[in-house]
């Protein structure tokens, strides 16, 4: 176990916070979570999903637990546009053992897990870290700081990552997906609509994937993301990393994701996409890319900051937690730091370029080479998946 030592998290995240708990755990004396953005974060009200299978290991590792807001879901719909028909035409089902979440809820249940003992700075910007054989000096708003070791799980813009890797970037992935939550109670008709489905409405060059989400408080919300590639010359580039908030997209952009809920989505779905208003909407663009190594040097990567898939894996949070689950694994188990993270980079390192692949065949297969779904059949799904999803690891891979 790494016993005593003085260690940094930057970004205070899901994946902050659990690599907050997980240094904790692993038997470091001092930890400081720096989280630019002030106050809390838990008024992020999108969605994720968590296979069961996942959430079994995370649980057992002591990350998650039953306690965390959550609803089930058991089916993926395949849906296609098919005349007036409500709902479209299903041309088949594949199971959807998962469970799904809210991020805000989510995070304030992480945060509270966080022990007292660690100081969580909100608003404090830091800058690049330098580190040295000794230790890791850290900029935050006009201070310097020194830590033995710095997690940096400040997401896809990473500060710390940019230190470790600097010839690693984002890359645009010629997608964008426009996201939208909403209270369930403004849903049209919820009766055609199963609690227990996680809808697949598939149209040529892109897909809209919609589900239900906890409230937090009781309820429910409705969750749902459209991708599709843009058309050229539409709205602003995107090849430096970037999202567009809820009240910023450009009327381009309103424009477009309104042409494609009328002309490529079935009634009901598309006036599910007309509830959702200006300022529950925004846009993401997609990018992927994953770090040679999860560690260099006195200074560690973890969830996005280490890798960013495509978001049809459906691994992206879980990855995040087992990221941190691998890191208290290694820490407690190795004899000193330096072999720790050697072991942290071995595992982590190879799940990353295994999800990022994922992503990048998934992101083919559902939007830029998507299949005449008009002909597709159940038999025709099935196989359809079976070859987008090659490497069984749709959901996150299994912890080793």
């Amino acid at each position: 176990m790494l016993r005593g030592g003085r260690i940094a998290v930057v970004g205070g995240s899901v994946a902050g916070c659990a690599a907050a708990l997980a240094a904790h755990r692993g038997g470091a004396a001092e930890i400081t979570v720096f989280e630019r953005a002030p106050g809390a974060l838990a008024d992020r009200g999108v969605g994720l999903a968590m296979h069961n299978d996942r959430y079994a290991e995370l649980e057992a590792a002591g990350y998650v637990d039953a306690k965390m807001p959550w609803l089930q879901l058991g089916r993926r719909c395949y849906y296609v546009r098919d005349g007036s028909a409500p709902l479209g035409r299903r041309i088949g089902l594949l199971p959807f053992p998962f469970r799904t979440y809210n991020w805000g809820p989510l995070w304030r249940e992480l945060r509270a897990r966080v022990p007292g003992s660690a100081e969580f700075r909100a608003g404090a910007a830091v800058g690049a870290p330098t580190a040295d054989p000794d230790g890791v000096e850290l900029a935050a708003d006009g201070t310097t700081h020194r830590f033995d070791l710095v997690i940096g799980a400040d997401g896809y813009r990473s500060a710390v990552r940019t230190a470790a890797w600097p010839e690693v970037a984002p890359r645009y992935a010629d997608c964008l997906a426009w996201r939208g939550a909403f209270p369930a109670e403004r849903l049209m008709a919820p009766e055609l609509w199963p609690d227990e489905d996680c809808v697949y409405a598939v149209f040529p060059g892109g897909h809209v994937i919609i589900y239900r989400i906890p409230d937090g408080d009781g309820g429910a919300r409705v969750n749902w993301v459209l991708y599709s590639a843009p058309p050229e010359g539409l709205g602003p580039r995107f090849d430096n990393p970037t999202s567009l908030p809820p009240g910023t997209l450009a009327a381009t952009l309103h424009d477009h994701l309104a042409e494609l809920a009328e002309s490529r989505l079935a009634p009901y779905w598309a006036q599910l996409v007309r509830t959702t208003t200006a300022e529950e909407l925004f846009v993401q663009p997609q990018y992927d890319f994953t770090a040679p190594h999860y560690t260099n040097g006195r200074l560690v990567l973890a969830g996005d900051a280490a890798t960013v898939a495509r978001p049809h894996t459906g691994g992206g949070a879980v990855k995040a937690l087992q990221d941190a689950t691998a890191l208290e694994r290694c820490l407690t188990a190795e004899p000193d730091w330096r072999a720790a993270l050697r072991a942290y980079d071995e595992e982590r390192a190879a799940s990353g370029r295994v999800m990022v692949e994922l992503g990048r065949r998934l992101g083919a297969a559902l939007v830029h080479e998507t299949p005449d779904w008009s002909a597709m059949d159940q038999g025709g799904l099935e196989r359809w998946w079976q070859q987008a999803d090659g490497s069984g690891a749709f959901g996150g891979r299994k912890l080793t």
